[in-house]
């Protein structure tokens, strides 16, 4: 069974960056496609960012674009959301998942079935 396990977040102000980390177990992990998502206190579930299951493409919601990076290191079972320029805005939970199928582009839409347990990330002003 897959589990996923965030770390790296924290409190950090206005400006600042985080890098969070998501390792995989239970899964091929090369085979799929990750990403990872946001939640706002009183607001749904977001879409963030995802990559492919070979890291040659990847997605991002439009306010993040230009200031997030996502990753992954298929050798290390390990997908990254490298976050720059943070803004108060940006704070939420953040989860990682795993979109359901092999071989996925991560494209924002498809469906994701195993997902972390969350880190929170809180930006200052």
């Amino acid at each position: 069974q897959v589990q996923l396990v965030e770390s790296g977040g924290g409190l950090v102000q206005a400006g600042g960056s985080l890098r969070l980390s998501c390792a995989a177990s239970g899964c091929t992990f090369s085979s799929y496609a990750m990403g990872w998502f946001r939640q706002a206190p009183g607001k749904e579930r977001e879409f963030v960012a995802a990559i492919s299951w070979g890291g040659g493409t990847s997605y991002y919601t439009d306010s993040v674009k230009g200031r997030f990076t996502i990753s992954r290191d298929n050798a290390k079972n390990t997908v990254y959301l490298q976050m720059n320029s943070l803004k108060p805005e940006d704070t939420a939970v953040y989860y990682c998942a795993r979109q359901m199928g092999v071989y996925g582009s991560g494209r924002p839409g498809a469906n994701f079935d195993s997902w972390g347990q969350g880190t929170q990330v809180t930006v200052s002003s």
